[in-house]
This record gives C-alpha cells, structure tokens and sequence, in this order.
C-alpha cells in the first residue's frame, strides 16, 4: 500500500495543488468494492481516554449494594422507560435520539490495547499500555472510513479522517496502536490538530501559507521541485515515501482556503462558543461539527489529554467536578447544534473509552479498570434513538443478554456508512487479506 520510488515521480512531475488528490487516490490499493444504502455520510467519535465508569453513567444499579452503586440516582429520560444517572440531566432530554448498549465487552485491561481494542475492533498482540503504533497496525474504523472516503473519490484539501485535539493515548509516550495509517501506509494518516481549540490564539500548526510567497509562487516552488527530481536519484531509504506523502498533504492543506476556514473557530458566534463551553473539549466538539460540515468523513475528538478518565481514586469528586461536566454539556451541545442544522441524520455520533470500570468501589473511593462489561452511546446517522441494547447483570458486572464486541459497533458504524463489512478487504504489510471488520451489524439500531 505504501507508493513506490515511481510514484513518488509521478507527484514530484505535478505542477501544483490540483494533482494531489489524484496523488492520494493512486496511493490506494485495489479493495472488493460492496455499497449499500446508508443514511450517515460522516461520523464524529467522542472518545474518553482512561474508561469513563458505566455505572456512575449510563447504567445505574440503584438495588446494588452500596459498595457497588456509588451516590448517584437514576434520573428518567425523554426515552419512555429508559434511565440514566442523575449526573447527566441534559444528556436524558436527548435520550429518544441515542441508543444505550450496556453489554459491550472485550478482555484486555491495559489503557493502549483497551483502546486499540474498542478503535480497531480487534485485539491487539499483548495486553499492555507500553505499546506504540507501527506500520504493521490493523488500522482504526477511523483510518478505514477515511481510506473508503478515499477509494470513493474523495480528493479536497481536507484529509477524511482528523483527530482533536491530541491522539489516543496513556501519557504522550505510549500512544495507542491502529490509530494511524498503519499497514494502509501514511497516505491514511490522519490529521492529528496536536493543538488546544480554546487556546486564545488557536490555529492549526503551519496551515497557513508563508505571507511573502504567493500562491502562484508557491506553485512554481513546486514545479522546480518535480523538474529537480527528475534529474535525481530516487532515494530509497526507509522513511522517505512518508516524508513525501506528509508533504504532499501539508501543501494540499496550505493551498486551501477552505481548510483554513474549516479550522477557524473565529468564524463561530461568541453564543455557539459559549454553548459548548469554553474549554478544551467543549471547543473540539465544535470544530468537530465545522470539520463534518466541510467534508470530513471521521473526526475523532478525545475527551481528556491521556487517560484522564483514570478514576482509582476519588472516582465520584472527579466525575462530579472536572470529568462530567465539560464532557456532558459538550457532547448534548454537538446533538442540539446537528438537530438544528439538519446534520443529525447524516451524522452519526458515537461515543465510548477504553473499557468500563469495576463495579465494586475501592479503598480510595475509586473504581477500577473493567472490560468484562461496560457501556458505550449511538445517536444519529440512522441509528434509532431511546432504546437500550443488552442489559448487564445485577451489578454491572458482566452482560446479562445481548453481549455486543466492539466488532460489533465497527460493523454497524460500517453499515450505517453504506458498507458490507464482510464485503470488503484491505491487505495487511505482508499481503494477508483482512475483513473490513469481522463483527455482527447490530440490527436493532439502524
């Protein structure tokens, strides 16, 4: 998947920004192309690293001990029958638009593989968070939506798959595998924003073209640069097709108006930035819409730098003071703003973290880390709203009915972008072909 010497030519011989979506489309390999009629064009992801608590959340056990229950009452919703925890009053006047899965599940405990494991659907080959992305990663449902946007013909300024404000991770040392390219090479990567949207002077690194060279001298840059190349000796070392990529997709970015405008929150109301929340998370969701509304196929936005929603200790202080909140009026702010604009229909919104968190609360008023059962949210983009899918047991512990795998939700998400699944392949680095995903759409949601 990742161009040879040649194709690095072909790009070099290009005169200016018009023949880099061409560049990226040449990139892509030859898949088994299976479309079908889904309602969502576009997917926003909110992702809270460190594994927010499903019972304190999203599904309350108020006839558990109270060594399990923890403080907080059911509250009911909008959704007739459906409840959720008293500390999201404005997420259940929204309930009749999201479904509830309370039956998720995987095996692996460790922050990075429980997030690979929930974005990839897949494990990953250790149980750890000492883990890293390489090139051989099976890649992420957002790497895969933005690769099929590609292969579809997307070709703007705009990458397809845009990550904010920072990447999955467990510190900035360890980032999450699948996250990246991977094994579909750099010309999937995604744009990682690696900047703060409420930063007072926010902008998105280097976007912006160097103010004494125009674009038409930006342009001529380029064509020297392809006519040098032609005399050149390719060079052939590890690393360099990335470097040329990244580059291509750096000038597709700095030659576009239109990308700027998409980063640039100044053009929102102070009102709608309000709405939000002035803060890190409250702004990346905004910048989420705009993103999709520019044709963005898949923005993942982390709630949290690294793995904030590490609850062991103090697991209600925190929930109450510093997690919920931001988190809460975000992602109820994003659902109103879609409703609003008409976008909800064609938008599906997931939201989900690593894994869930212990029903038993620990000597430090914690909880902690629980994959055998946890919850997760769908809203939007064809997903039918104000019902629950599975039920945990008696104390959240394990799934009573209808277990879902993370697998599961790929291939719903998948379904609800008009793809068969099963129908599609891409190739690992050594040539293995790979299911889009191997997962059960969830039939009761679309």
């Amino acid at each position: 998947m990742i161009p040879h010497a040649g194709s690095r030519r072909q790009f070099l011989k290009s005169t200016g920004f018009a023949g880099i979506g061409l560049f990226w489309q040449q990139t892509l390999g030859r898949i088994a192309a299976a479309k079908s009629n889904g309602t969502a064009k576009s997917v926003i992801l909110i992702f809270n690293c460190g594994a927010p608590s499903h019972i304190d959340l999203w599904d309350p056990k108020p006839d558990a001990a109270d060594t399990v229950r923890g403080p907080y009452r059911p509250i009911a919703t909008s959704a007739n029958g459906v409840q959720i925890s008293e500390l999201l009053p404005s997420l259940a006047r929204h309930a009749h638009r999201f479904s509830i899965i309370r039956s998720v599940h995987h095996t692996h405990a460790g922050h990075n593989s429980g997030m690979h494991w929930s974005i990839v659907g897949r494990p990953y080959r250790m149980d750890s968070t000492l883990i890293n992305p390489s090139r051989n990663d099976v890649p992420s449902f957002g790497t895969l939506a933005g690769w099929l946007a590609q292969r579809d013909g997307s070709s703007g300024p705009l990458p397809p798959y845009v990550i904010t404000p920072a990447p999955h991770c467990d510190s900035t040392v360890y980032l999450t595998p699948g996250q990246f390219g991977g094994c579909l090479g750099p010309a999937c990567d995604p744009l990682v924003l690696n900047a703060d949207p409420n930063a007072p002077n926010f902008s998105v690194p280097n976007l912006a073209p160097i103010g004494e060279i125009s674009s038409q001298r930006q342009v001529e840059r380029q064509a020297l640069l392809g006519q040098l190349g032609q005399c050149g000796i390719p060079v052939l070392a590890a690393g360099s097709d990335d470097f040329e990529i990244h580059r291509a997709k750096a000038l597709s970015l700095m030659g576009s108006s239109a990308a700027r405008d998409a980063f640039d929150l100044t053009q929102e109301s102070s009102a709608m930035r309000d709405r939000y929340g002035r803060h890190t998370w409250g702004q990346s969701h905004l910048l989420a819409r705009r993103l999709i509304e520019a044709g963005v196929r898949f923005v993942t936005t982390v709630n949290g730098q690294s793995i904030i929603w590490d609850t062991h200790q103090d697991n209600f202080g925190r929930l109450e003071k510093t997690l919920v909140p931001p988190m809460e009026r975000a992602f109820s702010t994003l659902l109103d703003d879609l409703v609003e604009r008409g976008l909800l229909d064609s938008t599906l919104v997931v939201w989900m973290g690593d894994f869930g968190r212990t029903p038993t609360i620990n000597s430090n008023a914690g909880r902690d880390h629980w994959p055998q059962c946890y919850s997760m949210v769908m809203a939007g983009g064809g997903i039918r709203g104000g019902q629950v899918i599975g039920e945990s047991d008696s104390i959240g512990a394990f799934p009573k009915s209808r277990p879902i795998r993370p697998a599961d939700i790929h291939a719903t998400v998948f379904s609800a972008l008009g793809y068969d699944s099963r129908e599609i392949t891409y190739h690992m680095a050594d040539g293995r072909p790979m299911l889009l995903s191997d997962g059960d759409v969830i039939r009761e949601l679309l």
